[in-house]
């Protein structure tokens, strides 16, 4: 056997898939495929048909949902309380009021010179109500959900998973740098190649790590930035204050038992700044924090580098 690899637009970003049998491509590609398609349809916060606009236009009324949304928002909960409500899907609200209102190509074409923006505080993920016998959703008026943090990494390992089920091998899939593995992997492990932005080439500057299962996300705040008159901003709030997160780090990796859980994790280490690494450490989250001067510290277990 031997792998095979294909790339293509998702999600606002690249979606890259590798299987370790080339005769299953096909049939992994159309797994992965049909679920980003559906994780768009039901949880982008751009599309005016999705169904989580239809959830946040009717906020302080009970709302039946789907099974996929209705998941969507229990891993975005989920994420929430494991972080301590550093990644929470109720900053909706306050990056529609800071600009990012549109799709990121959107925003970053605009002329930001006589944008006006205002900021926040998340609701709190406490607000949102789940009521799983009748599937429904409510939350306060006011609150706007966005699960920016989690959707494109709940996507991925449910696409990994897919795809090796469809081809009955090893799978890898790569959304924007958030990747999730399944099914058994090559010999060596899945080799992975860390970068602030997901635009890097394969053969750009990085260290690369290597993983068997589960899945390593990076967040930075490289990517995503647009400008509100003299203020450069970027797309990771701290939902205590609504703003921006401080920049401490310019780019943050985790690997973790899945995808969701390592972009949680990378997240709040954004936001918690200095106070990073001992909050990784002290979870057993191997994590590579790139600091403004492109310094790196690596802790619980992240493999150490070279001067």
């Amino acid at each position: 056997m031997s792998n095979a690899s294909c790339s293509f637009p998702a999600l606002g970003t690249t979606a890259t898939l590798v299987v370790t049998d080339a005769a299953g491509i096909d049939a992994a590609r159309s797994a992965v495929e049909a679920e980003l398609q559906a994780v768009d349809e039901t949880c982008s916060r751009f599309r005016p048909d999705s169904e989580l606009v239809r959830l946040n236009a009717r906020a302080g009324r009970w709302v039946a949902v789907s099974g996929r949304l209705f998941e969507a928002v229990e891993v975005a909960l989920r994420a929430a309380s494991s972080t301590g409500g550093l990644c929470d899907p109720t900053v909706g609200r306050t990056l529609r009021l800071a600009g990012y209102d549109r799709t990121f190509e959107l925003v970053r074409r605009r002329d930001g010179r006589t944008l006006r923006v205002d900021f926040a505080p998340a609701s709190g993920w406490q607000v949102v109500e789940l009521d799983r016998e009748r599937r429904r959703i409510r939350m306060p008026e006011g609150t706007e959900l966005d699960l920016g943090a989690t959707a494109k990494a709940f996507a991925a390992d449910r696409a990994a998973t897919g795809a090796a089920q469809a081809a009955g091998c090893g799978a890898l899939v790569s959304l924007g740098g958030d990747v999730a593995v399944a099914g058994e992997p090559p010999a060596d492990g899945w080799a992975v190649r860390i970068a602030d932005s997901h635009a890097a080439s394969p053969t750009s500057a990085g260290p690369i790590v290597s993983i068997r299962s589960g899945g390593l996300a990076s967040s930075s705040t490289t990517v995503r930035r647009w400008h509100a008159g003299e203020a450069e901003l970027h797309h990771i709030v701290d939902p205590r204050t609504g703003r921006p997160a401080e920049r401490a780090w310019r780019t943050v990796s985790v690997a973790a038992a899945t995808c969701v859980d390592a972009n949680a994790a990378s997240t709040a280490a954004i936001v918690l700044g200095p106070e990073a690494p001992a909050w990784l450490e002290q979870r057993a989250l191997p994590a590579r924090l790139v600091g403004e001067t492109g310094t790196a510290t690596c802790v619980a277990g992240w493999p150490a580098e070279a001067a």
